[in-house]
């Protein structure tokens, strides 16, 4: 058998976000759900919430909704078309679409292509509370053997290395590409530039802006100590950089097995951006004239990019 992910994967789009979008037009009461939601997602980046809390906060926009197997129907009347092409060519019979996304709202559109099993997250249409865990990562490879221990699966297509444990399963993979090029698993190399839309760097940013404002404190204060501006910027660049060292590892890279050996890494990932704040303060400053805490701002946010790199890929690099 083949199996499938479904976002992405077959469908063109997040079915999820595609349905609360529709119903966000039609029932304008869902914008009391926002602050609820954004409170969960931070939460959960701050890992407090775990993912499946996370968006029963989120689904919580369903109580929002009177008649939502009315509204399922309509939203698939409407995006049937966005199936990929690719899929409608070669689905059989006994294809599986395994996913994230809510079952109440996949149920429909896989009855119409005719998919021979569907396994996906149990969300109350009602409520938005969930049954179980949300169907990701090992979740998935759980839901398929809980179903059948003894099922085979010829060929897996997903469009996010997410889904490695269940490719690991199969005896062929392909990664779904945005135009829909079906690239062997171990071939795909995720874009680089997806390194700057994922949680990790949301949350470095985060804790860049707190570091940026502990930084320029810490470098205002040794100020009054230290006469010229650049000299105070480096002893109040480390104090933050203490700061910023224990807040993303809980944070940011979800790592709390702190050590010496790893602060050390940490902190030469950083040099580059000393180097990149100090050049800028001295412009900012020395020539410019500009105001202290300006200038320690300014010079913190130019180095964040390049410091989230070399942190990742060194300080925080995991190992497979």
């Amino acid at each position: 058998m083949n199996v499938y992910d479904f976002d992405k994967t077959i469908y063109s789009g997040d079915s999820t976000a595609n349905f609360y979008k529709h119903c966000l037009k039609k029932y304008k009461s869902i914008l009391k759900t926002v602050p609820g939601m954004l409170f969960a997602f931070l939460l959960y980046n701050l890992n407090i919430y775990t993912l499946t809390q996370f968006k029963e906060k989120m689904y919580k926009f369903l109580t929002c909704v009177p008649d939502i197997d009315k509204e399922v129907e309509l939203f698939w009347n409407k995006n049937m078309q966005k199936i990929k092409p690719y899929y409608l060519s070669q689905k059989r019979d006994d294809d599986v679409i395994i996913s994230a996304s809510p079952e109440f709202l996949l149920i429909p559109i896989c009855e119409k292509l005719g998919v021979g099993k569907l396994m996906a997250s149990r969300v109350d249409k009602h409520t938005g509370k969930y049954e179980g865990e949300n169907c990701r990562d090992t979740e998935k490879v759980r839901r398929f053997y809980e179903w059948d221990s003894h099922a085979k699966i010829d060929t897996f297509y997903s469009d996010s290395l997410s889904d490695t444990p269940l490719a690991n399963e199969a005896e062929k993979a392909f990664i779904v590409s945005k135009n829909d090029e079906l690239i062997p698993w171990q071939d795909y190399k995720k874009p680089k530039y997806k390194m700057f839309l994922s949680r990790e760097f949301m949350m470095f940013l985060v804790i860049g802006v707190i570091n940026t404002f502990a930084g320029a404190l810490f470098a205002t204060l040794y100020r009054h100590f230290i006469p010229d501006n650049t000299v105070a910027f480096v002893p109040g660049w480390i104090s933050g950089n203490i700061v910023s060292y224990f807040l993303n590892s809980v944070f940011t890279f979800r790592d709390t097995d702190f050590g010496i050996v790893k602060y050390i890494k940490f902190l030469v990932s950083n040099l580059p951006n000393l180097l990149i704040q100090t050049v800028m303060v001295k412009i900012f400053s020395d020539i410019l004239n500009m105001p202290s805490m300006v200038v320690y701002a300014i010079a913190a946010i130019i180095g964040v990019p390049v410091t989230f790199v070399l942190v990742k890929l060194f300080a925080f690099a995991k190992k497979d």
